[in-house]
């Protein structure tokens, strides 16, 4: 049977990979494309809602993440791959609460008409560099389930 810190590890695994496949998505189909047509990315026009997939997924990894932090704290190696991988997504967090998330929502809001083509460009290409952050995070939390299996 397994114990609960690797059950909460392995939804930590889950939610890192979510967050890497939702960026590689952001990134290989709508950063290319939503620049020239800002409606993609405005839920009140018909545009992808990035809100009904980030909110679910950054949760369910925080929360899983501190409870794996708790339950697995005598477990040495799994919670250093648990701190990196904490490290990493608090850096792509405040990065993203500081820069790209007022950014996104001034898009979002933004007359399609009216957004200046060239910052959304600057903005998707500011926001891949988000990506291996992401990865960080998915590496050492598969690095603490496997330290903790």
């Amino acid at each position: 049977m397994w114990s609960p810190s690797v059950v909460l590890i392995a939804v930590v695994v889950f939610a890192a990979s979510a967050s890497v496949g939702g960026g590689l998505y952001e990134s290989l189909v709508l950063d290319p494309v939503w620049p020239g047509r800002p409606a993609i990315v405005q839920p009140r026009h018909g545009g992808v809602s990035r809100r009904r997939f980030w909110i679910p997924v950054h949760s369910t990894f925080e929360v899983a993440l501190v409870a794996a932090l708790v339950v697995s704290w005598n477990q040495s190696d799994a919670r250093t791959a648990l701190l990196v991988a904490l490290a990493s997504h608090f850096a792509m967090r405040v990065w993203s609460f500081v820069d790209f998330i007022p950014k996104a929502a001034a898009f979002e809001k933004a007359d399609p008409a009216t957004v200046d083509r060239a910052e959304a460009e600057r903005w998707a290409r500011r926001s891949l560099l988000r990506l291996p952050l992401d990865a960080i995070a998915c590496v050492a939390a598969l690095a603490a389930l496997v330290a903790a299996a």
